[in-house]
């Protein structure tokens, strides 16, 4: 088992060029489980984020991973159909 936090190279083939990408053991992971969900290869989702990169690539993959978890986390946060939203309780002077 990898140690938490370690860095892992992994080769990664872009539009037809492979290239080697350093992230820890949890970004691969959660790279995995995206490319999973939208039913791609690491290889198509890692060379979409490519095509829309501004940085290096190591540092790509990470904001993707972040932008995608705060993504779900925000829907998971909005209240569902049917659910209760709790509200501040009203002043006794109506403000």
């Amino acid at each position: 088992m990898a140690v938490q936090g370690s860095i892992q190279k992994r080769s990664v083939i872009i539009a037809g060029h492979r290239t080697s990408v350093s992230l820890e053991p949890e970004f691969w992971a959660a790279l995995k489980d995206i490319a999973l969900q939208r039913n791609v290869s690491i290889n198509e989702l890692v060379t979409e984020i490519d095509g829309q990169r501004r940085g290096n690539l190591s540092s790509a993959l990470r904001v993707h991973v972040l932008t995608f978890l705060q993504a779900r986390l925000a829907a998971s946060a909005e209240p569902r159909e049917g659910a209760v939203v709790a509200t501040e309780p009203e002043t006794a002077g109506g403000t």
